[in-house]
């Protein structure tokens, strides 16, 4: 861009542009991000090895089947980092010292012959070998350029100029000798940041960052079978605590989509105290991944579970507290055998008669008139008496004889006689 390329000194680079931003290279930065790449390599394959600084060795023989060839494989690589914002170099090779090599070297080639191996990496410049400067320099100075033009001087006195690390490593490559990688063991628990390039002060701007984190999320939980129910987004200031913006799930889930749907309702709504220097997302309760769903009556042909990304979007807007669902507990008396629940948490199955969907939050007292209860006029009793006596445990105990009634508009209502006091009547619920 405007000249500066890979490679080129600062002062060059500068006087080209000069208010371009120059930042100091963090190992321990580059690590960690190193390692998030290798958890979410993990969802194409379990074996993963980690070459630093910057290369991943990934063993795909048993793989290509599921991912359609090792073209569509590179593709689907190639784009998952893509969306959390790494360039890449993919390379493939029947050794992973030769797959290293090609990608070290910018070659993106497939090699899937091993009789090809050998004219893959002549080409390749000896500055792919790990070996000191001065090695590199004599091989330069004796006009040994690549490794093609390395194997063609006698083994013996390479051994004896060199060390013998240099001639293992080419064997490793071309396939002659084992060449053994320790896989990387993901962590149970994801965490990753990002140190944002400049402070940003509206909250929406920072879901372009937090959507590279959560594309590595879905990555670490493909890869081991998993899902989250929550995972939590930490916006870091220059000179006040974090900011936790939490999200909650309806069910455990790893769509990289679904999560980025549910920060955006967040973050449109959030108001910064602070600027944001860095943001990280966190997940603690990592889950097996249960399997689908039935479709309930109300979702033939639908797609499955709408309900359940409403729920979580309206969550997302308004608070986890401002969106519940309705459970039926052990309680005879009806104002207190529905409570607060989760959505779509288990319900306790049990019948206590005709019940209306509509329940008064306190009973309202009816007028009565030659022994018949009126409500808008005259009640017709057709159902009951169902005898509810309860609660004389807890100080709320109630003795009511309860009726399905009709109105003289049709309309269908819930009614009880106190069997205590003065035995008057009550509307307690409409049924339509």
């Amino acid at each position: 861009m405007r000249g500066v390329c890979a490679g080129m000194a600062a002062s060059a680079a500068l006087a080209l542009v000069p208010s371009l931003r120059i930042a100091a290279r963090d190992p321990r930065s580059e690590s960690e991000a190193l390692a998030g790449m290798a958890a979410w390599a993990g969802q194409f394959t379990p074996r993963v090895a980690i070459e630093p600084p910057a290369t991943l060795l990934l063993e795909i023989s048993g793989s290509l089947k599921l991912f359609r060839g090792l073209e569509a494989l590179a593709g689907a690589l190639r784009w998952g980092a893509a969306e959390m914002g790494y360039g890449t170099l993919i390379a493939a090779a029947p050794t992973p010292r030769a797959a290293s090599w090609l990608a070290a070297a910018g070659h993106e080639k497939l090699v899937t012959d091993p009789a090809q191996i050998e004219a893959a990496l002549a080409a390749l410049p000896v500055s792919v070998l790990v070996c000191a400067k001065d090695e590199l320099e004599t091989l330069e100075g004796i006009g040994v350029a690549t490794l093609g033009e390395l194997r063609t001087l006698p083994r013996d006195g390479v051994a004896r100029r060199f060390r013998r690390t240099l001639l293992d490593d080419l064997d490793r490559a071309l396939g002659l000798v084992p060449d053994p990688r320790a896989f990387y063991a993901p962590p149970e628990r994801f965490r990753a940041a990002i140190e944002l390039p400049a402070e940003v002060s509206e909250a929406e701007a920072l879901l372009f960052a937090a959507r590279r984190l959560v594309v590595q999320l879905a990555g670490f939980l493909a890869a081991r079978g998993s899902g989250v129910q929550r995972f939590a987004l930490a916006l870091a200031h220059r000179d006040r605590e974090a900011t936790r913006v939490e999200i909650g799930l309806s069910a455990a889930a790893r769509d990289a989509e679904r999560f980025t749907m549910l920060l955006r309702e967040r973050l449109s709504a959030l108001q910064l105290r602070e600027p944001v220097r860095a943001v990280a997302l966190e997940a603690d309760d990592v889950t097996s991944l249960p399997g689908e769903e039935p479709e309930l009556v109300f979702e033939k042909g639908r797609p499955p579970g709408q309900w359940q990304h409403l729920v979580e979007r309206l969550r997302a807007r308004l608070g986890a507290g401002a969106v519940h669902g309705v459970a039926v507990r052990a309680e005879h008396r009806p104002e207190r055998a529905c409570v607060l629940a989760d959505p779509g948490a288990e319900q306790m199955h049990a019948y206590f008669g005709e019940r209306p969907f509509w329940l008064l939050r306190h009973p309202k007292r009816l007028q009565e008139i030659g022994g018949v209860p009126h409500h808008e006029g005259p009640l017709e009793l057709l159902a009951g008496p169902e005898r509810i006596e309860s609660g004389w445990w807890d100080g709320d105990d109630a003795s009511r004889d309860y009726f399905v009634a009709r109105a003289s508009s049709e309309a269908l209502v819930w009614i009880y006689r106190d069997r205590r006091g003065d035995g008057g009547w009550h509307l307690h619920g409409v049924f339509a």
